[in-house]
């Protein structure tokens, strides 16, 4: 039998709607500051024949290295020690347990022969190679199905020497799908920090079904014309932080992503709880954070503050198409500035490219509740071009505080698209001009709003469950 409420009860539940703000952390990676991982056990790669003379191939060296750690696994785990040098090697796999740490003047070099970067199965999430139709080249530094894995060092670097790849791609003389830098797949408690990467023949850092993952302190460089190039991407991935990273590439700095059209909805991982802090980059080719395109598994509660994007040809994007599906909700990003950027807020609901001619073309994105705020920008062309999809309007978009200097006489351009705004210069278009408040803020997004109102929901319920 269900008890009486008594005055207590009337107060606990005050008690639950009147919780701060600050309660709100965001990823529960961004709140851990430690990234060291003590390992009882430790050898360097120079004890398995590796010769870091930038000539010599070792990847048996790491290979051989790592299925020696792999018995220390079940003791507190291993580190491989990378020292100082030019280490050329193909592609190789990382184990659960394991540090790879990087001395300061250590360079791994990806090998430019691509025989020895191994052919494996497209990612079930995108049902063929996103290059190509056929399977893709495994990553540089690869894993799956890991636990607690650490990539790190005194600012070592990483470098896929992807000019070969990139050349390959222009002329049109590749096989199979170019590969990323480093890809961990169906991983978590992943941490990846205090290196540089440079040059990848395709994506950079790919988290693909993943969780707990930490990015912090790595810099991430290639030529502003190298193709696809770009810097972190979170895919089908949750519990995501990306902070204090400066990337310079050419493609989007950092995109979330969750599959492509039939095979993502079919897979149906989405990307959620992911926080960007501290990220500061430029980018001629892509943007400074994007979401999508391959978006099909839905993307949500996404919290980027604090981020400063230059010489940029694009600062904030949202890209779907028809075909895609899943949904883009719950979308706050704060705290941005902008110096000599083409287009401050970009949404593109007709991005295209499609798997194969077996999507859906009604298959149609949910784009709602997106939050930009405390934006400021100099020597921006053009304030946004919001185009959402006839029949799909995107709706709930909030703009708040943004002042954008030395933009065109035509600083908006917007279709499809519903929401409100709020100090807002230039003057945003006609579907955004209504005001957010008093009316319309529970309409908009509020990390902080949301995150009570979730848990209070829960806690509410097991009070009168009593």
């Amino acid at each position: 039998m269900r008890r009486s409420f008594t005055l207590v009860d009337v107060f606990l539940v005050l008690a639950l709607f009147s919780e701060a703000p600050w309660a709100v952390a965001g990823s529960s990676q961004c709140s851990q500051s430690n990234l060291e991982v003590f390992r009882p056990h430790s050898v360097s790669i120079t004890e398995f024949g590796a010769v870091g003379d930038g000539v010599t191939l070792n990847t048996k060296a790491f290979q051989n290295a790592i299925f020696y750690l792999n018995s220390f696994a079940d003791k507190g785990g291993a580190k491989l020690f990378v020292p100082a040098g030019q280490w050329l090697t193909g592609s190789f796999d990382l184990i659960s347990h394991l540090t790879l740490w990087l001395d300061k003047d250590a360079v791994i070099l990806g090998s430019t022969n691509s025989d020895t970067w191994p052919v494996i199965d497209p990612l079930p999430s995108y049902g063929r190679g996103r290059e190509l139709p056929g399977g893709r080249h495994r990553s540089l530094i690869f894993g799956r199905n890991l636990t607690d894995v650490v990539i790190t060092g005194d600012n070592g670097t990483i470098d896929g020497q992807g000019s070969i790849w990139w050349e390959w791609f222009r002329n049109g003389t590749l096989d199979y799908t170019r590969p990323h830098l480093v890809e961990l797949m169906n991983s978590s408690g992943v941490i990846i920090s205090n290196l540089t990467f440079l040059n990848p023949p395709f994506w950079t850092i790919h988290p693909v079904y993943c969780s707990h993952v930490k990015v912090q302190n790595v810099t991430i460089r290639a030529p502003l014309d190298s193709p696809n190039t770009d810097g972190i991407d979170p895919d089908s991935s949750d519990d995501v932080c990306i902070k204090d990273c400066y990337i310079s590439t050419g493609d989007d700095l950092v995109s979330i992503k969750s599959g492509w059209d039939e095979y993502g909805i079919s897979y149906g991982r989405p990307s959620t709880k992911i926080t960007i802090h501290g990220l500061i980059g430029e980018t001629k080719l892509g943007a400074g954070i994007a979401i999508g395109s391959e978006m099909s598994g839905g993307v949500s509660e996404v919290h980027a503050e604090n981020l400063y994007f230059f010489n940029s040809v694009r600062g904030i994007r949202i890209k779907t198409s028809p075909g895609r599906g899943g949904y883009v909700r719950n979308i706050s990003i704060s705290n941005v500035t902008l110096d000599h950027v083409d287009v401050a807020i970009i949404f593109t609901g007709h991005f295209g490219e499609h798997p194969d001619d077996s999507y859906d073309p009604s298959a149609l994105p949910i784009i709602e509740r997106i939050t930009i705020k405390n934006v400021i920008g100099e020597n921006v062309k053009m304030a946004g071009q919001l185009e959402g999809i006839e029949g799909d309007t995107f709706r709930y978009i909030c703009l708040s505080n943004i002042k954008l200097n030395g933009v065109s006489e035509s600083p908006w351009n917007c279709s499809y698209i519903q929401g409100y705004s709020d100090l807002v210069f230039p003057e945003t278009c006609d579907p955004l001009k209504e005001s957010i408040f008093p009316m319309h803020h529970l309409d908009c997004y509020d990390p902080s709003n949301h995150f009570r109102s979730s848990r209070n929901q829960k806690r509410l319920a097991q009070l009168l469950s009593w």
